[in-house]
């Protein structure tokens, strides 16, 4: 998934940024693959997936420990499901902004941040964080973390009901089968 993934979250997050220059999706991608090259489009690959293993880890156990406690018995319980999946989602983009401020200034060589770094294109997940501490210390870390908060708690409320809902339908229509 992320190797297929990092090269459009690049260019999502190059037009995204304020004062982007690129108006179109091939403007983007023509202009990194020629002034950076391929690799421009996998900068953040290791930090993605240095990511998404804890988030993921995070994001799954914080869905148990709160469908133990909402949803002891494991009944089809939609309120439960999307509760959990809302706080599980929360939870974990809080844990791993760091590491997402850090992607995103691999994905985008934002100017300000490359401005104080000397070697003029931050190339690693080391480089970023030392990067982010020079910019803006221990808060810079924790830029954005409402809004990647407030993007995954619809997210994986929706992702863990309609999971459950599919293994509810599923299971029922198994037992269906074996009872006949």
């Amino acid at each position: 998934h992320d190797a297929a993934m990092n090269p459009a979250e690049v260019v999502k997050q190059r037009m995204q940024m304020y004062n982007s220059p690129y108006h179109r999706v091939t403007d983007c991608v023509r202009a990194v693959w020629q002034n950076e090259g391929a690799s421009a489009f996998y900068r953040s690959y290791t930090t993605q997936l240095t990511m998404n293993v804890p988030f993921q880890a995070i994001h799954f156990m914080t869905y148990e420990f709160l469908q133990e406690h909402f949803n002891p018995q494991r009944r089809y319980s939609p309120s439960s499901h999307v509760l959990s999946g809302a706080c599980a989602g929360a939870v974990a983009a809080a844990a791993t902004t760091p590491l997402d401020v850090c992607k995103t200034l691999l994905n985008t060589q934002e100017s300000l941040a490359l401005n104080s770094n000397i070697t003029g294109h931050i190339t690693g997940m080391a480089s970023a964080f030392r990067t982010v501490y020079q910019v803006g210390g221990v808060t810079a870390y924790f830029r954005g973390v409402q809004a990647r908060v407030i993007y995954q708690i619809p997210s994986t409320a929706i992702a863990w009901s309609v999971y459950e809902f599919f293994k509810y339908l599923i299971t029922k229509r198994q037992q269906e089968w074996r009872a006949s």
